[in-house]
C-alpha cells in the first residue's frame, strides 16, 4: 500500500501522454485541446486573475491597519509569489501539461500528494470562485444604483442573511434598540418582508451571481479564443481605467497623510495579508492552460512573471496614491477607491471606478472558471475521478463536463449562500500548493539549460539559509518563548510546525546544497500559512480528510498508474 500510494508518474510518461492525446477512452472522443494561447496572452491571463477585487475593497482594509506602509505588504507578498512562480514557471518548462500544482506533484512527490493537492485545488477554486460572484454581484448592483436602477432585495442577497437580518431587526425593534440598526441589517429586513414565498418559505436568491456565472460558464465552453479575447479585452480596459484613477489621484495627494509611514508596526501591516494574498493567487491558475499554449515552455514562465511584476507595480502605486489622498484610518470600508474620490468631491468618477470593479471582478471569475476544468480533465486522465470529466468537447475542444461541473459547483452555492468571508480557506489553500510546488522542484533531477527553456536560476543554499535561520531565532527569540506561555498554546501549532519544518530545512540545504529560490518559497509560503489561524487550520484539515476518504474508497482503485503496475 505504503510504494501504491507513493507512485510517481514520470515525466517522460506524462509527455508522452500529451504526445498520444491521451487516448479515446480519456478523453471521450480523441479530441485535443485547441493551442490558441502565446505569451501576451498568458501575462493578460494573469493579470485578468490578480487584478480583481483585491484593489476595489481588500486594500482598504490592509490600509486601515498598515498606514501608508501597505506599499511594503504588496511588495512582500509579490516576492513571496514571485519564489512560488519561478517554481511553477521551473515546472511548466518541464512538465507543459495541464493540470498544475496537481501535475507537479505527481511527477515529484506521488500519487497521494498529488491527490492531496488536486482536492485542495478543487476547494481554492470553488470557493474563491464563489465569493468572487458574490462580490461581482455587489459591485454590479452598486454600479445599477448609480444609474438609478433598483433591483429588489430579495433578488441580490442569500436567504440566511436576510432571515438573520429579519431577526436581528425585530429583537432590536422589540427592545425599543434602534440605534444598532445597520442599512446593510435594513436591507435585509426588506428582502425578508418583501419576498414572495409560501407560508414561511421565501424565495430569495443572489441572481446577478447566478447570471455572471452562467455567462463565464458558457463563454469558458465554447472556446479558448472566445475565452481568450473577452479576457483580453477586460485587462486592456480596467488597467486603462486604473492607470487614469493613479494619475488622476495623484493631483489630489497630501503628502502629510503618509506620515507616520508605518504608525501600527510591521505586525500592523502584515494583519492585511490575507486579504493581499487573496488578490494575488491568480497567477498560477494560468498554469493549467499549458496544453493551450503554442510554445509553453518558453511562454508560461514568461506570462507568470511579467504579470506578476506589472500587477504589483499596480497594486504599490494604488495603494500609495490612497493614503496619500486621505488619512489610512479612514479606507476600512467596502469601496475605498470610490469612497477617497468622493471625499476630494470627485464623484462622477465613483462611476467609471464601479465599472472598472464590475470587469475587473468578472475577470476574475472567468480565469478561475477556465482553471478548475482542467484540473478535473487531468485528475480523470489519470483514473483518480471518473472518466466523464476528461471528456474533451469535439466541437469547441473544451473539457465539456467538467466546465458544466463547475458552473453548477459555482452557480448554486453563490446563488443561496453567503460566503464572502472565506478569503482565508482560500489562501490557505493556495499557499499550500506553492509549499508543494516549491518543494517539489527541490526533489526534480537536475537538468542542464535548453535553448528556448526556462531555467530556475540555481544558487546554493548551503551556507545563505543556516545564517537566515539563525539571524531569525536571535531576532525572534521573544516571541516564540511566548508561544509557549500564552492561554490556548494549541493554537499556536502551525507556527511549532513552521520552526520545526525551518530547521529541517537549514539541516538539510547544508548537508545536500539546496537551491535557495525553492527553499524561500516554501519557508515563506508556509510562513504566511502560520498568519491564517487556528480556525482555518482545521476547516482545511478537515476538508483533506474528506479527500483522502474520496481517494481510498475510489481513486486508488481506479488509478491508471496503480492499474498499469
Amino acid at each position: 500500500m505504503s510504494k501504491g500510494i507513493f507512485r510517481k508518474k514520470s515525466i517522460t510518461k506524462i509527455l508522452d501522454d500529451v504526445a498520444c492525446g491521451f487516448g479515446d477512452e480519456h478523453s471521450g472522443t480523441g479530441s485535443q485541446l485547441k493551442k490558441e494561447l502565446n505569451v501576451r496572452d498568458l501575462t493578460l491571463m494573469g493579470i485578468a486573475a490578480v487584478v480583481g477585487a483585491g484593489i476595489f475593497s481588500t486594500i482598504g482594509e490592509a490600509s486601515f491597519y498598515g498606514g501608508p506602509a501597505v506599499s511594503f505588504l504588496f511588495i512582500i507578498t509579490a516576492v513571496t509569489c514571485g519564489f512560488s512562480a519561478l517554481c511553477y514557471a521551473e515546472f511548466a518548462s518541464r512538465i507543459p501539461v495541464a493540470g498544475s500544482a496537481y501535475t507537479y506533484a505527481y511527477a515529484s512527490f506521488g500519487e497521494l500528494i498529488a491527490w492531496i493537492i488536486g482536492w485542495d485545488l478543487l476547494m481554492e477554486y470553488a470557493i474563491g470562485n464563489i465569493a468572487v460572484a458574490i462580490s461581482w454581484s455587489g459591485y454590479f448592483l452598486n454600479l445599477l444604483e448609480g444609474f438609478g436602477i433598483h433591483v429588489p432585495e430579495y433578488l441580490t442577497m442569500d436567504y440566511y442573511s436576510a432571515f438573520r437580518a429579519h431577526e436581528q431587526v425585530q429583537q432590536l425593534a422589540a427592545g425599543h434598540n434602534l440605534t444598532p440598526i445597520t442599512d446593510s441589517m435594513k436591507a435585509g429586513a426588506n428582502a425578508w418582508a418583501t419576498a414572495p414565498g409560501f407560508g414561511d418559505f421565501k424565495l430569495i436568491a443572489n441572481m446577478p451571481a447566478l447570471l455572471i456565472v452562467i455567462i463565464i460558464t458558457y463563454l469558458v465552453y465554447v472556446g479558448i479564443r472566445e475565452t481568450k479575447r473577452a479576457t483580453n479585452a477586460m485587462v486592456y480596459l480596467k488597467i486603462a481605467i486604473i492607470i487614469a484613477v493613479i494619475l488622476i489621484g495623484c493631483f489630489y495627494i497630501t503628502p502629510a497623510n503618509w506620515h507616520p509611514f508605518m504608525p501600527n508596526g510591521f505586525s500592523g501591516v502584515m494583519k492585511g495579508v490575507s486579504g493581499v494574498f487573496f488578490a494575488y493567487i491568480g497567477f498560477d491558475a494560468i498554469s493549467t492552460t499549458a496544453e493551450e499554449c503554442d510554445n509553453p515552455q518558453r511562454d508560461l514562465p514568461r506570462g507568470m512573471i511579467y504579470s506578476l511584476i506589472i500587477c504589483t507595480v499596480l497594486y504599490v502605486l494604488v495603494a500609495l496614491v490612497l493614503t496619500g489622498m486621505v488619512n489610512y484610518k479612514e479606507l476600512q470600508v467596502a469601496d475605498p477607491l470610490a469612497f477617497v474620490f468622493g471625499r476630494v468631491g470627485l464623484n462622477k468618477i465613483s462611476y467609471v471606478i464601479s465599472i472598472s470593479a464590475v470587469i475587473a471582478t468578472a475577470s476574475v471569475l472567468l480565469i478561475f472558471q477556465l482553471g478548475q476544468p482542467r484540473i478535473w480533465m487531468s485528475m480523470s486522465r489519470d483514473g483518480l475521478l471518473p472518466k466523464a470529466f476528461s471528456r474533451i468537447h469535439p466541437k469547441y475542444h473544451t473539457p465539456s463536463f467538467s466546465t458544466i461541473v463547475t458552473g453548477f459547483v459555482v452557480a448554486i452555492p453563490a446563488l443561496f449562500m453567503n460566503l464572502t468571508e472565506v478569503t482565508d480557506l482560500t489562501s490557505i489553500g493556495t499557499l499550500f500548493a506553492f509549499v508543494l510546488v516549491c518543494g517539489g522542484v527541490l526533489l526534480l533531477p537536475k537538468e542542464s539549460a535548453h535553448k528556448g527553456r526556462f531555467k530556475l536560476p540555481y544558487i546554493n543554499g548551503k551556507f545563505i539559509v543556516p545564517v537566515l535561520f539563525i539571524a531569525g531565532m536571535i531576532i525572534l527569540w521573544k516571541p516564540m518563548l511566548e508561544l509557549f506561555s500564552v492561554d490556548n498554546a494549541h493554537q499556536n501549532f502551525p507556527m511549532f510546525l513552521f520552526i520545526i519544518l525551518a530547521a529541517v530545512l537549514t539541516v538539510l540545504a547544508f548537508i545536500k546544497n539546496l537551491s535557495l529560490i525553492p527553499v524561500l518559497g516554501l519557508m515563506s509560503c508556509f510562513y504566511l500559512m502560520t498568519q491564517l489561524g487556528y480556525t482555518n487550520w482545521l476547516r482545511f484539515l478537515i476538508w483533506l480528510v474528506l479527500g483522502l476518504i474520496v481517494y481510498f474508497t475510489y481513486s486508488y482503485k481506479n488509478s491508471r498508474l496503480g492499474k498499469a503496475a
